[in-house]
């Protein structure tokens, strides 16, 4: 089968095309054929080791398909399902591993690539918005990138809660992007923590989500309001450098958490009931998924090098 394999760390120019064996499922697992895989900043950390990952190995985590084949010991799943997961085993290509207890049923007759859409970047907005910080009724928050696929999707639960956003972007059309999603006020980079306390009065915001890392860290401490929540849920820009925790004290008292959907998949019930929500609503349109572009698995590469050099909006998915 085709699949992408990394061979050793490095940058995009890492992820290889290549014919691989089919893999066969164990106990407890199901062989997928997949039908859309999500590109997702995780799977840029395993390509450069910044999540250690042994190589030789195939990288994607997020996939969407039919379930072709079921390993010893599994209950509720047959061939001919299908299913989604934020957790499978070399996503990048023809077919991959899943965790039965990780999988999610699809319904027939659903569109797989929104599937694979939605659930790991659905997921982790459902958690930041709904556990590491409940957004209240009336409250301000600040999304970073608010036009990438985490940005608009965190932007659209936030009003959902009934919270007022205040969106970082890059470019007008970013902001076009961002506004459509809900978010009610739109700011560049350049100065935006000086530009968050104008528009609150001088308080600041209740919780920043920061999916960029390095070069908002700062700025995103200095947005918050007293006892605010900074949640770092990613690094685009970088790892954030050692921080001194008496600089949360002078910043009003704030709080600093990294957490990641793993913290809050930790149960299988747990697991359904974000990932029930997140499809529900994308079913409803309560939700709405923003494919900004798919490309061939054979262009894992560009994919990369598309996602790290913020030419993107919403979700990229590879398609075997």
């Amino acid at each position: 089968m085709r699949a992408i394999v990394v061979t050793e760390h490095g940058g995009p120019e890492v992820l290889h095309p290549s014919e691989v064996p089919a893999p066969e499922p164990g106990a407890g697992q199901l062989a997928v054929e997949v039908a859309a895989a999500g590109v997702n900043y995780i799977d840029t950390y395993h390509r450069t080791g910044r999540y250690p990952t042994k190589p030789p190995f195939t990288p994607g985590v997020e996939v969407a398909g039919t379930v072709v084949a079921v390993g010893p010991g599994v209950t509720g799943f047959a061939a001919g399902d299908l299913v989604a997961t934020a957790d499978a085993v070399g996503g990048y290509a023809e077919r991959a591993l899943v965790n039965a207890d990780r999988a999610i049923a699809v319904p027939a007759g659903a569109d797989l690539r929104l599937a694979a859409a939605a659930l790991l970047q659905g997921m982790t907005a459902h958690y930041l918005t709904h556990s590491t910080h409940p957004v209240l009724p009336g409250e301000t928050v600040l999304v970073h990138a608010a036009a990438g696929g985490m940005g608009l999707l965190l932007t659209q639960l936030v009003k959902l809660r009934g919270g007022r956003v205040i969106g970082t972007v890059s470019t007008p059309e970013k902001e076009r992007l961002a506004r459509e999603a809900g978010a009610d006020e739109v700011l560049g980079y350049d100065g935006f923590a000086e530009a968050v306390r104008d528009l609150t009065g001088g308080e600041g915001v209740a919780a920043v989500y920061d999916g960029v890392g390095r070069t908002t860290f700062d700025g995103s401490l200095a947005a918050l309001r007293r006892r605010g929540v900074l949640a770092l849920y990613g690094a685009a820009s970088g790892p954030v450098d050692p921080v001194d925790p008496m600089r949360l004290a002078g910043a009003g008292g704030v709080y600093l958490t990294r957490p990641s959907l793993a913290h809050y998949t930790v149960t299988r019930e747990e697991l359904a009931e974000r990932a029930g929500d997140v499809l529900r609503w994308v079913a409803s349109g309560e939700l709405k998924l923003h494919i900004g572009r798919t490309y061939p698995l054979a262009d894992a590469r560009t994919a990369h090098e598309d996602l790290e050099g913020r030419r993107t909006t919403g979700k990229l998915l590879l398609i075997p």
